[in-house]
């Protein structure tokens, strides 16, 4: 069982998402962007940074060129970025949005490939691609009380539609017959599972998903 592709491209909830995260950055009163975010290694300043250039990424791949020219510059943009000030970044992910935005706007017929940076997509796939990555970054910005509230938090949309995504994953990649998932991460609620499958939560008694980081 797949979930429709009406509803996998139906950018209403990204675009929720999208108002959250601006309300959000745009509340702020003291933004640091030279502050550690939950990823090794990246700033509050690569992660907004990412975000801005992921939507870009968005616009080119419904254009019909590639999502990135290659990993190299995409993550030498993200480098270059962070450094910015707070309002100059903030402003990048504004537009960035609007433009992203405007772009969905315009999309008469899904039924195309785009080629993203691991390999080609179906064009329906990309709007749950994107709100994927407002959900899980904006966790990574660290601007909550701690990973696991964050999570709880998520859009319960979101949730609900990737992790069913997400398990069709791996069920595809298990033998035949055996069990969807391990009991112990059955036994976890949605938010968990999806910071399993993340990368970001650990669950007792199983290692690391390995599937998105």
């Amino acid at each position: 069982m797949t979930v429709p592709a009406s509803i996998v491209r139906d950018t209403g909830g990204c675009r929720a998402s999208h108002a959250n995260l601006i309300a959000t950055l745009t509340g702020l009163d003291n933004l640091d962007p030279t502050r550690p975010s939950r990823l090794p290694g990246w700033s509050v300043g690569h992660v907004l940074t990412h975000l801005a250039r992921n939507a870009d990424s968005h616009v080119d791949m419904l254009d019909g060129r590639p999502q990135y020219p290659s990993l190299e510059q995409r993550n030498t943009d993200i480098d270059t970025g962070a450094s910015r000030d707070a309002d100059t970044l903030i402003a990048d992910v504004t537009t960035s949005i609007t433009r992203l935005e405007a772009a969905w706007d315009a999309v008469d017929d899904w039924d195309f490939t785009a080629t993203t940076l691991s390999g080609t997509r179906p064009g329906v796939s990309l709007p749950l691609l994107r709100w994927r990555e407002v959900e899980v970054h904006r966790v990574d910005l660290g601007l909550g009380d701690d990973l696991e509230s964050d999570f709880a938090a998520m859009n319960r949309a979101y949730v609900r539609i990737d992790l069913h995504h997400l398990e069709m994953m791996w069920r595809a990649r298990r033998p035949m017959g055996l069990t969807p998932l391990p009991a112990v991460v059955l036994a976890e609620p949605p938010h968990r599972r999806l910071g399993w499958f993340m990368g970001r939560i650990d669950i007792d008694g199983v290692g690391p998903a390995g599937m998105i980081s």
